[in-house]
């Protein structure tokens, strides 16, 4: 009796495609078959060939819960924000990220899975990367207190950082970032050489290295000229933060001309305080931002502003995970973005 498989009958079998009916029709057992589409580990190429034609002429969708079994990938990686919700679901750097880091998967099958880390959580953050629910995590906007560089770290877990992490030994995580101690100084010069002479900053949070760096440029320009650095007030790199820094500062400093705000936001804030303030931008105080999101071009007036590769260093980012989770070798040192001046009608 003749047992050999029979395209003209398996094709036309009722419901979803088995993997018993691939390993039939190619005429190879389960477990090769299940080998041979998770991976083609220990499969030969001719035993491989035949479970691709099965899978074509069946229209075979494998299971990607018993896939993971086998192959201990879930074929997900974890963008992971610690920030709180409406934060994350309000700030365009968000958005940035996320569409850079969508793009670097573009010709892979794996998704991104958004993990918002909010403030307090991140224990129950890294239970969840720890057990295996993604392949390797992405993270953006990390705080000092968070420790995710250490922890993660230590867990092996596979991780890019986006962004100068700040408690991990130096080289030991790998990220990708802006200068952005260049990027303050060179926001800071271009009021200098606007004329300002007493320029003050809204610098960003000093629990985050984006914070602690663009402060350090503002100071270091001013070094430079030989000019006063006393003027420095913080926010959280909010529109809300932005306003109220803007507000005490005019009443600390008077006489600023000139202001640098770490970021966007921020200096939206201050440009919405300003105008109701009657005071002219740039006429009477000059700003300048830092990020080049889309609200800087948008803004009255359109703010000069350093730019922030947002998208770009996501991408990276992106592309540095898939080479270690691909096993590739990946460099040890940063991947560092130079900073860019966009001049507009604020400065």
């Amino acid at each position: 009796m003749n047992t050999a498989p029979s395209s003209d009958v398996l094709p036309d079998t009722i419901g979803t495609p088995t993997l018993e009916q691939v390993a039939e029709l190619a005429g190879v057992s389960r477990s090769t078959a299940s080998r041979a589409i998770n991976g083609g580990l220990r499969v030969s190429p001719e035993a491989q060939a035949s479970v691709d034609a099965a899978v074509a002429e069946l229209g075979y969708t494998p299971n990607r819960a018993a896939r993971s079994l086998v192959t201990k990938r879930t074929d997900s990686i974890a963008l992971v924000v610690p920030e709180p919700d409406e934060r994350v679901l309000s700030d365009p750097f968000f958005a940035g990220t996320l569409n850079g880091l969508s793009s670097s998967l573009a010709d892979s099958d794996i998704q991104v899975v958004l993990v918002i880390a909010r403030p307090g959580e991140s224990d129950r953050t890294l239970r969840y990367l720890r057990n295996g629910h993604v392949d390797g995590a992405v993270v953006v906007s990390h705080h000092r207190a968070d420790d995710l560089d250490s922890e993660l770290l230590a867990s092996r877990v596979p991780n890019v950082f986006v962004g100068r992490p700040l408690t991990a030994a130096e080289g030991a995580v790998n990220f990708v970032d802006t200068d952005n101690v260049a990027g303050g100084r060179l926001a800071t010069t271009a009021l200098i050489e606007r004329g300002c002479r007493r320029i003050a900053t809204i610098a960003g949070p000093q629990d985050m290295s984006a914070g602690i760096d663009r402060l350090l440029g503002f100071r270091a320009a001013l070094a430079d000229a030989g000019m006063s650095d006393d003027a420095v007030l913080h926010g959280d790199f909010t529109i809300a933060s932005g306003a109220a820094a803007a507000r005490e500062l005019l009443e600390r400093h008077p006489d600023v001309d000139g202001v640098f705000v770490a970021s966007d936001l921020m200096a939206t804030g201050v440009l919405g305080v300003l105008s109701e303030l009657g005071k002219d931008v740039p006429g009477d105080i000059a700003v300048v931002g830092y990020d080049n999101i889309g609200v800087a071009a948008s803004t009255s007036p359109p703010l000069t502003t350093v730019v922030q590769p947002v998208a770009a260093m996501a991408r990276a980012a992106g592309a540095r995970l898939l080479a270690q989770l691909q096993g590739v070798p990946t460099p040890d040192e940063p991947l560092i973005f130079a900073p860019e001046l966009v001049r507009r009608a604020s400065a």
